[in-house]
């Protein structure tokens, strides 16, 4: 029987020789790169690695490995004492606290690791009253909300329907009729978002400011301006317009004394005129019909 040639190479004995377990790039490849075959065999075995780490990673995020193991020790730390047992709320002075507390222990668990704070405070800045929020671990045992409140600035009205606004015309809570503040009325649709726009326009007419009731911002284009004397002044369109006029009436107002005389209504929308309207058993006094500018 013929024995298997084995060949013989250059300090191989006569075994035959084992393939390498480490990632190489075939000669035929390697000579096409501008690289030396250790340095091409070096960066395929780093790729390699990178993409089995990557696959690695990908598995364990599939199964929520990081996740878990994060709960198993926010609860760990829970049971060991750093577990929610009161919520410190700063900064409320008008509005109600109870939806504070409410949204602060709705968590999953109130181990503290766990709590989540930054949705406590999204949650809270849906809350009407609440401008900004800052939601903070007290260790071991403590969440502190701190309240920045928006400040009631006027009441709205619109739809039968009663609610405390800021300045920005946010809406802050619902009012009872028979629990109004001693706030300015804005009556209309859409009035609550002129409320800044409004408080610009007073300022042509500081003096008229004080006197004023309430505001109805008429087929959302203007307003009609109701005084504590009874009285309507009725404004034009556009803001520079409406501020002209006010702040002329608010002149004449000031040297003839046109509020308080009995006059229901100041038309101010024609330009250079001011129309006025006066209860139907009133009988004109001489000398005592309203100025006008013309």
């Amino acid at each position: 029987m013929n024995a298997a040639r084995v060949r013989r190479g250059s300090g191989g004995r006569g075994r035959p020789r084992k393939a390498s377990s480490r990632v190489q790039v075939p000669k035929k490849l390697v000579s096409k790169l501008p690289v030396e075959q250790e340095s091409a065999n070096r960066l395929a075995r780093w790729t390699f690695g990178l993409f089995a780490l990557a696959i690695a990673g990908v598995a364990a995020a599939a199964v929520d490995l990081p996740g878990r193991a994060w709960t198993a020790f926010g609860e760990t730390m829970g049971e060991a004492g750093f577990r929610v047992k009161s919520v410190d709320v700063v900064g409320v002075q008008n509005m109600d606290s109870r939806p504070v507390f409410q949204i602060a222990l709705d968590q999953k668990s109130t181990a503290m690791p766990l709590v989540d704070v930054e949705s406590i405070r999204a949650r809270l800045l849906r809350y009407g009253w609440v401008k900004d929020a800052r939601v903070s671990r007290r260790l071991p045992d403590t969440l502190v909300i701190d309240i920045v409140e928006r400040k009631p600035a006027a009441l709205w009205q619109n739809d039968k329907k009663l609610s405390l606004i800021d300045s920005e015309g946010v809406v802050l809570d619902k009012v009872k009729v028979t629990e109004m503040p001693d706030l300015p009325l804005l009556v209309g649709a859409g009035a609550n978002a002129q409320s800044r726009k409004l408080d610009a326009l007073l300022g042509a007419a500081p003096g008229l400011k004080p006197q004023l009731e309430s505001a109805a911002w008429v087929s959302g284009r203007r307003w009609d301006l109701h005084f504590q004397t009874g009285e309507t002044v009725a404004l034009p369109e556009g803001e520079g317009e409406a501020r002209q006029a006010l702040a002329k009436f608010a002149r004449l107002d000031k040297s003839a004394g046109l509020l308080g005389r009995g006059i229901l209504r100041f038309d101010l929308r024609v330009p250079g005129k001011m129309i006025v309207r006066l209860p139907t058993d009133a009988v004109p006094k001489a000398g005592d019909s309203a100025p006008q500018e013309g």
